[in-house]
């Protein structure tokens, strides 16, 4: 088999062989295996150089996809496979790339937990939920969840909830929206509960009295349609202790409106 052509296409280089089979090759395999046009290649050679093409262009592509950021082992086999490279050199390019500490898992979760930590809002079960997404082992993020205090975030988090909804919802309500705050982010309830505690959230009477009868007014006028005396009354109250209001003011609130 004679290369009858080596012609540079952008980043890569077309080479034909005896007129007829051609594949695409980067540089490294044309210095790998001291290419030049009118060189004669065994069949073996013409396999084993398309293999490495293969590899070399895979590697390359590798690259270019981490210099925009750090990225898992997954995330980068997941992004080779899109360019249709072969599974066996998918392999081969993820190794050498932890081989060269282009890629570190380990170090990935790491920056990811301590990055969280410093302005993010994730809690350690959806951290272990998003890294797993990225192909992460369990143990290897547990093991780094373990040695994280999540307590200074958690707060924090706390805090901009009370301030998102302190003046909209009396004090059991915020409460109970501090607490199902914190473990939709992925804190668990014992650390949103110990983190609720460390608020020392008190009621602002003046707040409280203003949504009562805001919302008195809006269920008055929807239950007084059905129901009157005794039922009504219940259902208000029902209605109200729902959405956080105590019993003791929804008693006396209800005295002087009905």
């Amino acid at each position: 088999m004679r290369i009858t052509k080596i012609e540079k296409k952008k980043r890569l280089y077309l080479l034909e062989v005896d007129g007829q089979d051609s594949l695409y090759i980067t540089e490294d395999t044309i210095v790998r295996f001291m290419l030049s046009k009118g060189k004669e290649i065994t069949e073996q050679e013409f396999r084993e150089l398309r293999d490495f093409a293969q590899f070399s262009y895979g590697k390359n592509l590798a690259l270019y996809y981490l210099s925009f950021k750090q990225r898992t082992q997954k995330e980068v086999s997941d992004y080779l496979k899109k360019y249709e490279i072969e599974e066996n050199n998918i392999v081969k390019i993820v190794t050498v790339l932890e081989e060269e500490k282009w890629l570190d898992d380990g170090n990935y979760v790491d920056s990811y937990v301590r990055q969280n930590a410093l302005n993010g809002d994730k809690g350690p079960a959806m951290i272990r939920q998003k890294l797993m997404q990225k192909g992460i082992p369990k143990p290897l993020i547990d093991k780094r969840l373990a040695e994280e205090d999540f307590s200074e975030l958690a707060g924090k988090i706390g805090e901009k909830l009370v301030g998102r909804y302190q003046r909209k919802l009396p004090l059991r309500a915020l409460q109970d929206k501090v607490v199902q705050g914190l473990m939709g982010k992925g804190f668990s309830y014992e650390t949103a509960k110990q983190s609720l505690g460390q608020l020392e959230l008190v009621a602002d009477e003046e707040n409280e009295d203003d949504l009562i009868a805001k919302e008195l007014d809006k269920q008055y006028r929807k239950y007084s349609r059905k129901y009157e005396g005794y039922e009504l009354k219940q259902r208000l109250i029902q209605v109200l202790a729902r959405k956080g209001h105590d019993f003791d003011r929804i008693q006396t609130v209800l005295r002087d409106y009905l």
